[in-house]
């Protein structure tokens, strides 16, 4: 019995030791290194954020997920992005209407016009 038990600790010694090891020589399996304390890998343009900054973008992780300050700061963004996009599309749609009044009106008022 009591060299079972002396066996038994070995064998979890040596699986210790030999996951330090890994541990040390291959890292955490994170693709990125750990980012320093207080820092932040979430960035995003001052304005015209695009799907390819959106794409790139990376929270920190924390023990339960992501950092939610930084999730609904970029969500926050993105949304007003967004809001900024559709008002421009807005302005942009009664502008064309606009435009294709006048050019209706103008050609309604040139086959008005008599030929000479």
């Amino acid at each position: 019995m009591a060299s079972a038990l002396i066996y038994l600790f070995a064998v979890l010694a040596v699986a210790a030791v030999v996951y330090l090891l890994a541990t040390l020589v291959f890292g955490r399996g994170e693709e990125l290194s750990p980012l320093p304390p207080g820092s932040t890998p979430t960035r995003l343009p001052p304005a015209d954020i695009e799907g390819a900054d959106v794409r790139a973008l990376r929270f920190q992780q924390v023990l339960r997920g992501y950092k939610a300050s930084e999730v609904d700061w970029a969500l926050e963004r993105l949304a007003g992005e967004i809001d900024e996009l559709h008002g421009r599309i807005a302005v942009l749609e009664r502008q064309l209407d606009v435009a294709g009044e006048q050019l209706q009106e103008s050609r309604a008022a040139r086959a008005d016009e008599p030929e000479d």
